[in-house]
């Protein structure tokens, strides 16, 4: 799926504390998304403000005037909210992918009067029955006896 956007908005994002902060202004591109994130900090953002991002333990860190600023996220918050984000997006796509589907595809409904395909299976003697370990007989499996030796 695609999102594009529909405008931009420039904001001034502080991050740091009253003793140790670090503001710089940047470019949000606006789109017109259902999704659970009121802004996404990306590549160009890590950029600007020169920060190092550690995605295993959910931190942020980047230089400011006094000392490190380190941002922390929290893993019950991230943890919480994965299932709900997830079939968010999934119901999303799903939707984009279920209309695309009908437009792209000719309605077919099974005929009730003729009677369905049932799957073909070999018969027993036509199988064999293979040992995955000579230690252990309980693990065997059964295949086609018309299979080459390959």
């Amino acid at each position: 799926m695609k999102a594009y956007p529909v405008g931009n908005l420039n904001l001034p994002v502080t991050f740091g504390s009253r003793t140790n902060y670090r503001t710089e202004t940047l470019t949000f591109e606006v789109v017109d998304w259902k999704g659970p994130y009121h802004a996404t900090l990306g590549c160009p953002t890590y950029a600007n403000f020169m920060v190092v991002p550690n995605y295993t333990y959910l931190k942020l860190k980047l230089p400011s005037p006094n000392r490190v600023i380190t941002m922390s996220g929290s893993f019950k918050q991230a943890y919480a909210s994965s299932p709900e984000h997830f079939d968010l997006a999934t119901t999303a796509a799903n939707s984009v992918e279920l209309s695309q589907l009908r437009a792209t595809t000719a309605e077919c409904r099974p005929d009730p009067g003729k009677p369905s395909q049932a799957p073909t299976f070999i018969s027993i003697e036509e199988t064999k029955s293979v040992m995955f370990d000579d230690a252990d007989l309980s693990r065997a499996v059964r295949v086609g006896s018309q299979l080459s030796a390959k």
